[in-house]
């Protein structure tokens, strides 16, 4: 089953390293990976997002709270949340492939943020699920790059990821 597990951890040095050794140390693989400062300047918000049951999640839950960097951790799939992903993709538009591209980027609430004579640069942010679908949609000889952030998420309602 996949997981999303946020972690608040002390912004420091090496705190990265070590949660990843973690995961790689024990054979566990890490699907997508951000960390970014929080609103404490002290504190940095780690989203991983790994695959497992629920059993080996839980050990990996004992195991970064053991870490002395880390302050809290959450398995945001428990409970209800909002998950999203930032992809970029450089598309190859040329002739007639233009309106097509520019139509199927508007279904799927995409915006053209970059255009040359041969070329579109859209963003389109979601699930992983619409991101992939966006890219199915696309001919894949049009795709000439991608570029995707990892999975960001919060907790909905009252569920505050906070020391």
């Amino acid at each position: 089953m996949r997981h999303i597990i946020s972690i608040l951890i002390e912004n420091e040095s090496g705190a990265l390293s070590r949660v990843s050794g973690l995961f790689s140390a024990r054979g566990y693989n890490i699907e997508s990976l951000t960390v970014a400062p929080t609103e404490d300047p002290s504190l940095s918000r780690m989203t991983i997002v790994s695959i497992g049951s629920n059993d080996i999640i839980e050990q990996i839950t004992k195991q970064l709270n053991k870490l002395i960097e880390v302050v809290k951790v959450v398995d945001l799939s428990e409970a209800a949340h909002i998950e999203r992903e930032l992809m970029l993709v450089k598309l190859r538009a040329t002739g007639k492939d233009r309106e097509e591209i520019k139509r199927i980027s508007d279904i799927f609430r995409g915006r053209i943020i970059d255009v040359t004579e041969s070329t579109y640069v859209i963003e389109l942010t979601g699930n992983g699920a619409k991101l992939d679908a966006f890219l199915s949609a696309i001919e894949s000889s049009l795709i000439l790059e991608t570029v995707r952030t990892g999975v960001s998420g919060i907790g909905r309602g009252d569920r505050i990821l906070k020391v």
